[in-house]
């Protein structure tokens, strides 16, 4: 049998990254970039408020928190409008969050420490502020978050809308990043129904592709449905030729266990250059890789799944997920992994094998994460499994018991 680590590192090697593409910075979200960020302006472009208040000399309110003082109001500025005038001493400008700030000011006196005394006979508006500032009180600087010339996000880095943003705010429209990948997917096998129509004797719903596809798009992924495709060399061999074509993976399941009848092995032994393993894991211990000759002379990668639908949710989540986004450019190919505490015993015997349980998992009063099987473990009892948010990986040996240490995958 293969170690697991062994044939992840063989699928990563023949999954590099794919050509990088320029983008408008809106179609990028959840891509990663392939080159680093650099800013050509600076952010905030100008001095302003980070309040609503008064522009004063911080010098004329030295005293007013133990003797407020009375100002005169010059003017007033909304955000998005220059300023027209400066604060000369014993002026004010009432001012807006965001606005810029004027020249002769150097803070800002919160509204709520004022109190406004309206029109005088002077014809002159007064105000009253109570609260002492000093220069720089209520003020961000031009540049304070970003200057011309700072690197803000390195290659690599996945990009948020918090990301987009940034990039806004500096008027970087393009951004250099690995495309999202088209893969295809499909089912094989005589036995699946995929219509609706009532089961036969030997038949059973199609489910693992409905499955396959979501966890696809899970992964960022572009999906194409392959539907599901029957025991026929021919028609196999048209489906993934056609879709070695048009995407940049393919995703099959069923077809790849030692007593499988060889429909699957047969047509890829054929087209495609493939390696068949029994991996030392329970579940998903069978398992194929191989590459389709593309266009161009451009790399298919095609992961064969195991039929069992537990079996091919496993398999997927350590063997495909991993490759596909490496693909696509990212860094961190992995779940997250912790170590739990087990609330339940995890039992089992010693089969040279690593086994990854199903279970759910919270964290507890002692801040630690605390995980118990989900139920039925069988390879082909997916609805036990469905629930899951973790895979406990519990070594070979006869297990674990309760309140062992246990290392987990988070499925979230």
């Amino acid at each position: 049998m293969t170690p697991l680590e062994d044939a992840q590192e063989f699928v990563l090697g023949s999954c590099p990254p794919r050509a990088a593409v320029t983008m408008r910075r809106q179609d990028a979200n959840g891509l990663v970039l392939a080159a680093p960020v650099v800013s050509g302006e600076i952010v905030p472009p100008f001095d302003n408020t980070a309040v609503d208040g008064y522009a004063v000399r911080s010098v004329d309110v030295a005293t007013a928190t133990e003797e407020p003082v009375e100002m005169v109001v010059v003017g007033e500025i909304a955000a998005g409008i220059a300023p027209d005038r400066p604060v000369g001493s014993g002026e004010v400008i009432r001012i807006m969050t965001g606005a810029p700030m004027p020249n002769g000011a150097d803070a800002v006196v919160m509204v709520e420490d004022s109190e406004r005394l309206g029109i005088g006979d002077d014809g002159l508006e007064r105000v009253r502020l109570s609260a002492t500032v000093s220069a720089g009180a209520a003020v961000r600087r031009a540049g304070d978050d970003v200057r011309a010339g700072d690197q803000i996000f390195s290659a690599g880095i996945a990009i948020t809308p918090a990301i987009q943003a940034v990039l806004a705010s500096v008027n970087a429209n393009e951004v250099s990043v690995f495309p999202r990948i088209r893969v295809a997917v499909l089912s094989t096998g005589d036995e699946l129904i995929d219509d609706g129509s009532p089961l036969k004797v030997g038949q059973i719903r199609e489910s693992n592709k409905t499955m396959l596809a979501g966890m696809l798009v899970g992964t960022g992924c572009d999906v194409v449905d392959l539907g599901v495709v029957r025991d026929d060399e021919v028609e196999l061999e048209r489906v993934l030729r056609g879709a070695a074509e048009t995407c940049d993976a393919i995703v099959s399941s069923g077809g790849v266990s030692m007593g499988d009848y060889d429909v699957v092995k047969a047509v890829l032994g054929r087209i495609a250059d493939m390696t068949w393993m029994q991996m030392a894991i329970k579940p998903a211990k069978p398992f194929a890789f191989g590459t389709l000759a593309g266009p161009g002379g451009a790399i298919v990668p095609i992961f064969g799944l195991p039929g069992n639908p537990v079996s091919s949710l496993v398999s997927y989540e350590l063997m495909a997920r991993p490759a596909l986004r490496r693909m696509m450019g990212h860094l961190r190919l992995t779940r997250t992994s912790l170590v739990a505490v087990a609330d339940a015993d995890f039992r089992r015997s010693a089969d040279g094998k690593v086994h990854f349980a199903r279970v759910n998992g919270d964290f507890g009063d002692d801040g630690r994460y605390h995980v118990r099987p989900v139920g039925a473990q069988g390879s082909h009892q997916l609805a036990a499994t469905a629930s899951a948010d973790a895979m406990a990986v519990i070594p070979d040996g006869d297990g674990l018991p309760a309140g062992a240490d246990v290392a987990v995958l988070l499925l979230h």
